[in-house]
Protein backbone atom coordinates (compact mmCIF):
# COMPACT_ATOMS: atom_id res chain seq x y z
CA UNK A 1 0.00 0.00 0.00
CA UNK A 2 1.31 3.34 -1.25
CA UNK A 3 2.42 5.60 1.85
CA UNK A 4 -0.40 8.72 1.32
CA UNK A 5 2.69 11.29 1.45
CA UNK A 6 3.87 9.77 -1.44
CA UNK A 7 2.06 12.17 -3.44
CA UNK A 8 4.32 15.33 -1.82
CA UNK A 9 7.23 13.18 -3.81
CA UNK A 10 9.31 15.99 -6.13
CA UNK A 11 9.57 13.07 -8.72
CA UNK A 12 5.35 11.95 -8.68
CA UNK A 13 4.58 16.12 -9.62
CA UNK A 14 3.83 16.69 -13.06
CA UNK A 15 4.47 20.50 -12.35
CA UNK A 16 7.98 19.98 -11.44
CA UNK A 17 9.24 18.61 -15.17
CA UNK A 18 7.34 21.41 -16.93
CA UNK A 19 8.88 24.04 -14.61
CA UNK A 20 12.15 22.76 -14.84
CA UNK A 21 11.87 22.35 -18.72
CA UNK A 22 9.87 25.19 -18.97
CA UNK A 23 13.35 27.10 -17.09
CA UNK A 24 16.10 24.97 -19.36
CA UNK A 25 14.63 26.22 -22.45
CA UNK A 26 14.04 29.99 -21.94
CA UNK A 27 17.96 29.49 -20.52
CA UNK A 28 19.13 27.83 -23.84
CA UNK A 29 17.03 30.39 -25.85
CA UNK A 30 19.67 33.48 -23.77
CA UNK A 31 22.03 33.37 -26.00
CA UNK A 32 19.90 33.89 -28.89
CA UNK A 33 18.47 36.52 -27.75
CA UNK A 34 21.65 38.36 -26.73
CA UNK A 35 22.47 38.61 -30.37
CA UNK A 36 19.10 40.08 -31.03
CA UNK A 37 19.23 42.22 -28.12
CA UNK A 38 16.11 40.72 -26.46
CA UNK A 39 14.66 39.22 -23.45
CA UNK A 40 12.65 35.40 -24.08
CA UNK A 41 9.57 37.38 -22.79
CA UNK A 42 10.04 40.21 -25.63
CA UNK A 43 10.56 37.87 -27.77
CA UNK A 44 7.58 36.26 -27.65
CA UNK A 45 5.97 39.39 -27.89
CA UNK A 46 7.78 40.41 -30.90
CA UNK A 47 6.41 37.09 -32.50
CA UNK A 48 3.41 38.37 -31.74
CA UNK A 49 3.41 41.70 -33.54
CA UNK A 50 5.52 39.88 -36.48
CA UNK A 51 2.33 37.90 -37.28
CA UNK A 52 -0.11 39.97 -36.20
CA UNK A 53 1.61 43.66 -37.13
CA UNK A 54 -0.72 45.74 -34.94
CA UNK A 55 -2.67 44.27 -31.64
CA UNK A 56 -4.74 45.27 -28.52
CA UNK A 57 -2.91 45.56 -25.53
CA UNK A 58 -6.00 43.07 -23.79
CA UNK A 59 -5.69 40.66 -26.55
CA UNK A 60 -1.49 40.78 -26.57
CA UNK A 61 -1.66 40.18 -22.85
CA UNK A 62 -4.53 36.51 -23.09
CA UNK A 63 -2.24 35.85 -26.00
CA UNK A 64 0.99 35.62 -23.92
CA UNK A 65 -0.51 34.66 -20.77
CA UNK A 66 0.88 38.02 -19.65
CA UNK A 67 -0.79 40.14 -16.94
CA UNK A 68 -1.40 44.24 -17.16
CA UNK A 69 1.78 44.62 -14.78
CA UNK A 70 4.35 42.69 -16.71
CA UNK A 71 2.92 43.75 -20.07
CA UNK A 72 2.78 47.60 -19.57
CA UNK A 73 6.45 47.58 -18.22
CA UNK A 74 7.62 45.23 -21.45
CA UNK A 75 5.91 47.16 -23.99
CA UNK A 76 7.63 50.49 -22.93
CA UNK A 77 11.11 48.84 -22.99
CA UNK A 78 10.09 47.57 -26.43
CA UNK A 79 8.70 51.04 -26.96
CA UNK A 80 12.14 52.74 -26.22
CA UNK A 81 14.14 50.63 -28.05
CA UNK A 82 12.06 51.80 -31.60
CA UNK A 83 10.47 48.23 -31.82
CA UNK A 84 7.39 48.92 -31.48
CA UNK A 85 4.47 51.74 -31.21
CA UNK A 86 1.81 52.27 -28.43
CA UNK A 87 -1.24 54.08 -29.58
CA UNK A 88 -4.79 54.99 -27.92
CA UNK A 89 -7.73 53.11 -29.96
CA UNK A 90 -9.17 55.63 -32.01
CA UNK A 91 -12.92 54.04 -31.85
CA UNK A 92 -12.57 53.66 -27.63
CA UNK A 93 -9.76 55.94 -26.02
CA UNK A 94 -9.57 53.21 -23.57
CA UNK A 95 -8.44 50.57 -25.38
CA UNK A 96 -4.19 50.96 -26.45
CA UNK A 97 -3.33 49.08 -29.39
CA UNK A 98 0.27 48.11 -30.64
CA UNK A 99 2.17 48.30 -33.64
CA UNK A 100 5.07 47.33 -34.97
CA UNK A 101 7.98 49.73 -36.45
CA UNK A 102 9.85 49.60 -39.39
CA UNK A 103 12.33 48.60 -36.77
CA UNK A 104 10.88 45.53 -35.31
CA UNK A 105 9.78 44.61 -38.51
CA UNK A 106 13.63 44.37 -39.46
CA UNK A 107 14.37 42.65 -36.01
CA UNK A 108 12.30 39.43 -37.70
CA UNK A 109 15.28 38.67 -40.24
CA UNK A 110 17.80 38.20 -37.61
CA UNK A 111 15.11 36.26 -35.33
CA UNK A 112 14.28 34.04 -38.18
CA UNK A 113 16.61 30.84 -37.93
CA UNK A 114 15.96 30.97 -33.52
CA UNK A 115 13.25 28.48 -33.97
CA UNK A 116 15.58 26.16 -35.82
CA UNK A 117 18.44 26.60 -33.63
CA UNK A 118 16.39 25.82 -30.53
CA UNK A 119 14.74 22.62 -32.16
CA UNK A 120 18.38 21.45 -32.76
CA UNK A 121 19.34 21.59 -29.12
CA UNK A 122 16.23 19.31 -28.36
CA UNK A 123 16.61 16.20 -27.65
CA UNK A 124 13.59 14.68 -29.28
CA UNK A 125 12.49 14.45 -32.94
CA UNK A 126 9.69 15.92 -34.77
CA UNK A 127 6.84 13.70 -34.13
CA UNK A 128 7.55 14.22 -29.99
CA UNK A 129 7.73 17.54 -30.44
CA UNK A 130 4.18 17.41 -31.84
CA UNK A 131 2.92 15.73 -29.55
CA UNK A 132 4.46 17.23 -26.24
CA UNK A 133 2.78 20.79 -28.78
CA UNK A 134 -0.30 19.13 -28.29
CA UNK A 135 -0.21 18.06 -25.09
CA UNK A 136 0.97 21.32 -23.79
CA UNK A 137 -1.59 23.48 -25.71
CA UNK A 138 -4.43 20.80 -24.26
CA UNK A 139 -3.66 21.92 -20.76
CA UNK A 140 -3.11 25.79 -21.52
CA UNK A 141 -6.59 25.93 -22.96
CA UNK A 142 -8.01 25.07 -19.22
CA UNK A 143 -5.98 29.13 -18.05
Amino acid sequence: MADKYDRLKLDNQLCFPLYACSKEVVRRYKPYLDKIGLTYTQYITMMVLWEKGEIGVKALGERLYLDSGTLSPLLKTLEKKGLLERKRDEEDERNLIVRITKKGLALRDEAVDIPLKMGACLNIDAEEAQTLYRILHKLMSDF
